[in-house]
């Protein structure tokens, strides 16, 4: 285990020293400075265009189960940290009205310029207690690859709840650190060190069983997590081993979308099956919770 975490007891790993808010701050103000300066200016290929939309696509029609109507008529969304817009885009052409925050307006005007409009930038944390202090609220809230960048996660996760409708859903995508591919590549040396570990970017490091009881203990029930594709398979096999070889990575990636492509060909809800039995069996390269308030029992 790297010496710099710390197991917290609901089972999560975090960085046992983490930074001070104002260094956090900094840190990002630099590092989206320089992904405004020509990070977006990366062109997707086609296949990666349909693996963005097939993600949304499955998330879509878990959100149909739990709110049927709106998912037809049209809800409100925020999306905290909407990066290129791309679940913006998605949700408006639905009939939903949305909202985006973010450190920088780049990825938006980059790849949905036409969700510029939904789009308020700046430190996203002060603009989501801002949000919160306007008593606002959104039937569904997504927040993808964020929740692992704060300081206290657990507070972020129990803010939310202000920001959730009574029936409304929280969309939480974070990396499946520590999962059984990952040690189990350690162990037969597959790998040589946990590259998943990269602080001041990613502050906590959850699985299955730590994102769900971190959802819990926050006040909210875990209605479904589902994974995505497991690209952490490729260490197990010298020629993909994209970590060790560091060249293999652009094939891993293209291997990876051709697959989660086909994945999404096959009927949705057999699709969302498998998607939630590779969470639970520990499996994906990122995990996905659909999560409602808790009921009182």
């Amino acid at each position: 285990m790297d010496e710099r975490l710390k197991k917290h007891p609901l089972g999560f790993w975090e960085i046992a020293t983490k930074p001070v808010s104002s260094e956090l701050q900094r840190y990002y103000a630099d590092k989206y400075y320089q992904e405004a300066k020509g990070s977006y200016e990366l062109e997707y290929t086609e296949e990666e265009l349909c693996y963005f939309q097939a993600k949304l696509e499955q998330r879509f029609a878990i959100l149909q189960r739990y709110l049927p109507d709106l998912c037809v008529s049209g809800g409100r969304l925020l999306d905290i940290g909407c990066g290129e817009g791309y679940a913006l885009a998605f949700f408006r052409e639905h009939g939903w009205s949305v909202k985006g925050i973010d450190f920088s307006a780049a990825g938006v005007k980059s790849k949905n310029p036409g969700c510029q409009d939904a789009l308020v930038t700046g430190d996203i944390f002060a603009l989501l207690r801002a949000e919160i202090a306007t008593g606002a609220t959104y039937d569904v809230v997504w927040l993808q690859n964020v929740l692992e960048h704060v300081i206290d996660p657990l507070d972020l996760l129990s803010s939310l709840r202000t920001l959730v409708s009574s029936d409304g859903i929280a969309v939480i995508t974070v990396p499946n650190d520590y999962s059984v591919t990952q040690c189990a590549a350690l162990d037969k040396q597959h790998i040589d060190n946990e590259f998943w570990v990269a602080p001041p970017e990613h502050l906590s490091h959850f699985d299955y069983k730590s994102l769900s009881n971190s959802s819990e203990a926050t006040g909210w029930e875990c209605a479904e997590i589902v994974a995505d594709f497991p690209v952490d398979w490729f260490l197990f096999h010298p020629g993909s081993n994209y970590v060790r070889e560091k060249g293999a990575g652009k094939a891993a990636h293209r291997a990876r979308v051709q697959l989660e492509n086909l994945i999404h060909g096959q009927p949705i809800e057999d699709v969302i099956q498998f998607l939630s039995a590779t969470a639970k069996l520990g499996f994906g390269r990122n995990l996905t919770a659909f999560l409602r308030h808790a009921r009182e029992k």
